[in-house]
């Protein structure tokens, strides 16, 4: 579980962007700003972003504060799991990312595997949908609902992408070092166990 102070920052980040949504007094919207503010010292302290790029975050958001969605995609091949290198940390994760606009799960599955490591898949599965703030990932300023799908190959060739640096695939028992951001141990493990048994449940939270 992630730790109380991120809860809290989190919560007062989503009430001052209602606030500053739907108030059109000026006193309540000075004070939602004041709260916003609040929420961005919160974040910075205990993290490494600093306030300048929380601060760009936020302002990107309006409206209802709600969830955001990361899509990742579960692809094996001769009982290993496919991971690619990201650029930013030089740790390994499922292909993913944000969702897109105007796509579905299952789309922004699939177009992620192609971009980030050049195979051609085929979504078959929904593995589970987790809640970041429930698994050891470290301090987010987002709330984030992440999304497990199983992919299968139907064509390409390895290769690298934008945002990777590596494609390969890895053992159960041989996992590398992990983007924990984006994916941690025992989701991976999970994922596995949706391989050793096609009729395991779907997980959720």
């Amino acid at each position: 579980m992630e730790p109380k102070w991120l809860e809290w920052a989190k919560q007062l980040r989503s009430i001052a962007q209602a606030g500053l949504t739907y108030s059109k007094d000026v006193y309540d919207l000075e004070r939602f700003e004041l709260i916003k503010n609040i929420s961005i010292e919160m974040l910075s302290l205990h993290t490494d972003v600093s306030k300048t790029v929380i601060r760009d975050l936020f302002d990107n958001e309006t409206g209802y504060a709600t969830p955001k969605v990361d899509i990742r995609s579960v692809v094996f091949q001769d009982n290993k799991i496919l991971m690619v290198r990201e650029n930013t940390d030089g740790n390994w994760s499922l292909p993913g990312g944000w969702g897109d606009i105007g796509l579905t799960p299952s789309e922004v599955a699939v177009k992620e595997v192609k971009e980030e490591s050049g195979f051609d898949v085929e979504a078959i599965k929904l593995i589970g949908v987790f809640d970041k703030k429930c698994h050891p990932h470290p301090p987010s300023p987002y709330h984030v609902y992440k999304i497990f799908i199983q992919c299968e190959i139907t064509g390409g060739q390895p290769r690298e992408g934008i945002e990777t640096c590596a494609v390969d695939f890895f053992a159960e028992n041989n996992l590398p070092s992990l983007s924990i951001p984006r994916n941690t141990e025992s989701q991976i493990k999970l994922a596995f166990k949706h391989l050793h048994n096609p009729q395991e449940p779907v997980y959720f939270d």
